[in-house]
């Protein structure tokens, strides 16, 4: 057994050393097996199970022994589990790129509040009787995004909330408020928090077909307009998809909503952004972050990096700003800001919030969120890293997020890999790899015949190589005697960005 960590033990009063073996921790979790649910749900031949728990670790909790106050058994076992655990975290962290999560943060000098139970609850301009909370940190918070969103103080209201499908059920549930007879219209590739909301809060619900790219088809988006013209329109528009990475062209949808009958007192959109919502004001144009005479430096050499797009030109980034005429936008906290712990921000107008707020008697101040207790050490994280960063700060990531996300995009075409990269995003869809065991260790998102890499600001050329030259040596086993062959996918990325044996041609050239 090779011992590679140890925990200080207090025996009779004398602190001895015990060795224990973390190996058991750091190796990958198996995958589980792949049951025949009755009630599973198929798509393109892998099952999901439902309705059963499938425990593949379980830490179990014990009873304490009688001595174990004077033997100290109990805390030291625990802290072999904590010990193990984290260098579990350490491990695993290495091989993270599927899921929108910057892991590049550092909160030390906040670890002297861990001692307080702080709780925000209620709303968060009002201080209610509970006086262990951060409201001064979570305004402050509030603000910066207002600002961002160009809207006034006294014209918004907002709080922090515990996740980003949070915000989405809170804008979602403002829209139903203001038109409850509205319908919800949403894209298919929105987030399924979106499709949560409408069935929690019983709304009809048009799912709105999509462009290759995963943006809003506004076509088919208008003709289902015209099918409930004598209702409001509550309209969910994402500012980056989940799965592609696709921004919805806001002044588009606004435009056809106009060109529909559906004046400004008939409609509600949310936005949301919960990844892209806060890299898309840093971005006036594609070609902001792409330029010809940007290079690479890798442990390996130099890596020349030539861009696709003339310096001065490309697409112009969406902006999404209270001066046009939404009705709320949230964004996640724990992704693109590099928040420890999952959060975000949801910002609506001030005139909408009373048709949900109430008083609470208990908390001796109002209410409107979703949740009662809402977690206080959020603001504080939040507040910290946005004034470490700034404006500036934030702009420098995006740009290397997105210069990175175009290196991956290149790597794969040179490598015939079917790849495609939306403008103005950093998730790269390719096909996905023909072994679980290796989405597992990198651990990818999946949806179908394709696969996604998030480019965060933790995610270093160094990774992308290590991934890129890991997936090209698996290929050439996995497709070697061409009984196998790669997935066409040209339904999921077009033909152009896929490098399956009939629309190679079309990627070469």
């Amino acid at each position: 057994m090779e011992v590679v960590d140890a925990v200080s033990v207090h025996v009779n009063g004398k602190a001895e050393v015990e060795d224990f073996d973390i190996s058991a921790m750091v190796q990958p979790e198996p995958l589980p097996p792949i049951a025949a649910a009755e009630n599973g749900d198929k798509q393109n031949g892998r099952e999901i199970v439902l309705g059963k728990n499938v425990h593949t670790t379980c830490l179990e909790v014990t009873e304490p022994e009688a001595n174990d106050e004077f033997t100290g058994d109990k805390e030291a076992y625990m802290a072999s589990v904590l010990a193990r655990y984290r260098k579990n975290l350490m491990e695993r962290t290495k091989y993270h790129l599927g899921y929108p999560y910057n892991l590049d943060f550092d909160y030390g000098a906040l670890g002297q509040l861990q001692h307080f139970s702080i709780n925000n609850l209620g709303d968060p301009f009002i201080e209610s009787n509970y006086g262990v909370h951060s409201r001064q940190f979570e305004v402050g918070v509030l603000d910066w995004f207002a600002r961002l969103w160009e809207i006034e103080k006294n014209e918004y209201w907002g709080y922090i909330t515990n996740c980003g499908t949070e915000g989405n059920l809170h804008g979602i549930l403002v829209g139903r408020e203001v038109f409850p007879d509205g319908v919800l219209y949403a894209s298919r590739e929105s987030h399924y928090s979106v499709f949560k909301a409408a069935r929690m809060y019983r709304m009809d619900c048009e799912k709105v077909d999509c462009l290759i790219s995963g943006e809003i088809d506004c076509a088919d988006f208008k003709a289902k307009l015209f099918a409930n013209k004598d209702k409001p329109a509550i309209i969910n528009v994402n500012i980056g998809t989940t799965v592609k990475g696709a921004v919805d062209d806001l002044d588009l949808v606004i435009q056809t909503l106009e060109e529909s009958g559906f004046s400004q007192d008939r409609f509600y959109i949310h936005c949301d952004g919960a990844l892209f919502g806060l890299m898309m004001p840093f971005v006036k144009r594609v070609s902001d972050f792409i330029d010809p005479r940007i290079t690479f430096v890798a442990s390996v050499g130099v890596l020349v990096f030539s861009a696709l797009f003339i310096f001065g030109g490309g697409k112009q980034a969406p902006k999404v700003t209270f001066k046009k005429p939404i009705g709320s936008v949230s964004v996640s906290g724990h992704k693109f800001v590099g928040c420890p712990m999952p959060c975000g921000v949801q910002i609506t107008r001030m005139e909408h919030i009373d048709l949900l707020s109430s008083n609470v008697e208990y908390l001796a101040s109002r209410d409107a969120t979703i949740m009662g207790s809402r977690n206080g050490h959020a603001p504080i994280f939040l507040w910290y890293t946005l004034n470490r960063k700034g404006y500036k700060g934030f702009q420098k990531e995006v740009q290397k997020c997105l210069r990175n996300a175009h290196y991956l995009k290149d790597r794969l075409h040179d490598a015939g890999i079917s790849a495609m990269l939306n403008e103005l995003s950093s998730t790269v869809v390719f096909e996905r790899p023909l072994d679980e065991e290796f989405v597992r260790r990198w651990q990818l998102a999946c949806q179908g015949n394709i696969a996604h890499v998030v480019v965060m600001p933790s995610v270093t050329i160094e990774k992308l190589d290590d991934f890129l030259n890991e997936l090209v040596e698996k290929r050439s086993t996995w497709y070697r005697d061409g009984g196998v062959q790669p997935p066409c996918i040209a339904a999921d990325v077009g033909c152009e960005n896929c490098a399956c044996a009939l629309h190679k041609l079309s990627v070469l050239s």
